[in-house]
């Protein structure tokens, strides 16, 4: 299917030629990008590395060049958000065990309660603190190079039951998503979450589970591509590695139990040049086979190559064909294997690349529910109360949380352990984003947070349609407002004609003369009475309700 099929129905020129399938989209490579670097490229990286582009966060990018803004948002300084705290009533309910000795504002993480009733109101404080994470992220890659990484280790926040862990999961990934991949890999197959997720707990020497050591395979390293040829044996012997691994249900931590482990050598097959795996019989058993396991594993070099798929998916393109497997994917894989799988060099690699500001790779991907509501808050500069009103930030956050649910994203909960179906579901890929159940939902938050927003404690929060033409360089003038507003929003511009219409119709309210418009803004700017703000008021929201409706708004 085409990358815009779905658009189809509401674009009324649609040339015929669009549906050709080409042998190959664009032959760049990962060449350093020579080209312009204007307000267009800068919004192109931003979309793609952050939630939304705002305004200032455009043109504080703008002012360095390529390089520098790439260098900074890939070395974040902003100090890590504190945890997430109890903003649910202590439980009073029978036989429910309370966690009455953590007060409410303060955090529970490090708080040991296995009750299934705490553990699930912890589960829903963990995912409204991570959208109100998202909502306040800082300029860089940071929060969605976690989100990627915490979809592609695939584990079911639900599934796992314990929050605590779930938490401590997402800490883990958050530790290491600007570092060492092989490093991330090695702890989060130790890590307590992952344990329970995929059996890795009960994985002993009389009865080997195979399911962690399946899908640390197929799911997290090697994939099941042509260039992907271990055997079924090869995930046994993994299996066999990996046992003894077990969760301690008082400390909430891993530990190795010499007794559950396979202390005979594990054999594998040609694909892993008949490697051995010594078998030990020491405390450290565990730790010293996973780190050969993972040697062997990550010689192959399938593992970079199909990293970097998903990679590429997620931050370029969901079609990889022959001519990008050549000229992007296995020379970032070089890079990747070169630099022992530090993550920073080939994600720099690939955002200075001509690929990734190829024409045909800008305006080409749907946009995630995520990439919809953190992104249009973000865009819209909608503001929160202080971390210290946590009661009042974080049943907002909820709302908000529930609306990218509603459209088919939970954060933490992908429906299996291959995580969002959107980034592997051939064909359709990203086109799932997007059905007759989705989009009107997409639409109608959008309509919702112009008309009215979400309110508690008194406090609103809504999109601020005249603070943000505030924000743009000229809203006086009503083709500089459309333009420079279509800039932020689409990646895709709007012919000349759509846009004189679309001014017509709405900021000139039918009226054939710019100074209908001007002059409007102009009363409100040198005398801000409730009148006046009403008057440029209706119309923006008019204007960005419509702007938020159009099929170019899906696109990122």
């Amino acid at each position: 299917m085409d990358r815009r099929a779905f658009l189809k129905a509401r674009r009324l020129n649609r040339a015929a030629t669009d549906d050709i399938q080409q042998p190959f989209r664009t032959q760049s490579g990962i060449s350093a990008y020579t080209g312009a670097w204007t307000e267009q490229e800068v919004i192109h990286l931003l979309k793609r590395t952050m939630f939304g582009a705002k305004p200032s966060d455009i043109n504080y990018f703008r002012s360095m060049s390529m390089n520098q803004a790439v260098d900074e948002l890939l070395n974040p300084t902003a100090p890590q958000p504190n945890p997430p705290v109890k903003e649910y009533a202590t439980s009073t309910t029978p036989g429910v065990t309370p966690d009455g000795n953590i007060a409410q504002g303060t955090t529970w993480i490090n708080d040991i309660n296995s009750d299934g009733t705490v553990q699930s109101q912890r589960r829903g404080s963990y995912k409204k603190w991570w959208t109100g994470v998202l909502v306040n992220q800082d300029r860089s890659i940071r929060e969605k190079l976690i989100m990627f990484l915490v979809d592609h280790f695939g584990n079911e926040a639900s599934e796992v039951g314990n929050a605590n862990w779930n938490y401590k999961q997402h800490s883990l990934i958050r530790q290491y998503a600007l570092g060492n991949y092989k490093e991330l890999v090695r702890e989060i197959s130790k890590d307590v979450a992952m344990l329970r997720y995929l059996n890795g707990y009960l994985n002993n020497k009389n009865a080997p589970d195979e399911n962690y050591a399946r899908e640390l395979m197929e799911l997290f390293t090697l994939g099941k591509g042509p260039g992907s040829q271990y055997t079924e044996n090869d995930v046994k012997e993994a299996a066999k590695v990996l046992t003894g691994w077990q969760v301690n249900g008082t400390t909430y931590t891993s530990v190795f139990n010499l007794n559950r482990h396979t202390t005979t050598n594990k054999t594998f097959s040609a694909f892993f040049n008949n490697t051995v795996i010594t078998g030990r019989n020491t405390a450290t058993a565990g730790d010293l086979e996973l780190a050969d396991l993972l040697n062997m594993i990550f010689a192959q070099q399938e593992v970079a190559k199909f990293l970097l798929r998903k990679m590429y998916r997620w931050f370029v393109y969901y079609s990889i064909d022959a001519a990008t497997e050549t000229n992007v994917i296995e020379p970032l894989a070089e890079i990747f294997r070169s630099n022992n799988y530090e993550l920073k060099p080939v994600l720099s690699a690939l955002f200075k690349s001509e690929h990734f500001y190829d024409l045909l790779n800008r305006g080409c991907m749907i946009k995630t529910p995520s990439d919809i509501v953190i992104g249009s808050m973000r865009e819209m500069n909608v503001a929160f109360k202080p971390e210290t009103d946590w009661d009042t930030n974080y049943g907002l956050w909820n709302t908000f949380n529930s609306w990218m649910v509603n459209m088919g994203q939970n954060l933490h909960d992908p429906p299996n352990v291959s995580g969002m179906p959107a980034y592997y579901q051939e064909p359709s890929f990203h086109e799932i984003w997007i059905n007759s159940d989705s989009l009107p939902k997409r639409n109608q938050f959008t309509d919702t947070m112009i008309n009215s927003g979400y309110a508690r404690n008194s406090f609103r929060v809504q999109f601020n349609c005249v603070a943000f033409a505030q924000s743009l360089s000229n809203p006086g003038n009503p083709n500089d407002l459309i333009d420079e507003a279509i800039r932020v929003f689409f990646r895709n511009e709007l012919s000349a004609q759509s846009k004189s219409q679309i001014k017509t119709q709405i900021l000139l309210t039918g009226q054939q003369w710019d100074y209908y418009w001007t002059n409007a803004w102009t009363a409100y700017v040198s005398n801000p009475t409730t009148a006046n703000f009403n008057t440029v008021n209706t119309r923006l929201k008019s204007l960005f309700q419509y702007l938020f409706n159009l099929s170019e708004y899906q696109l990122a």
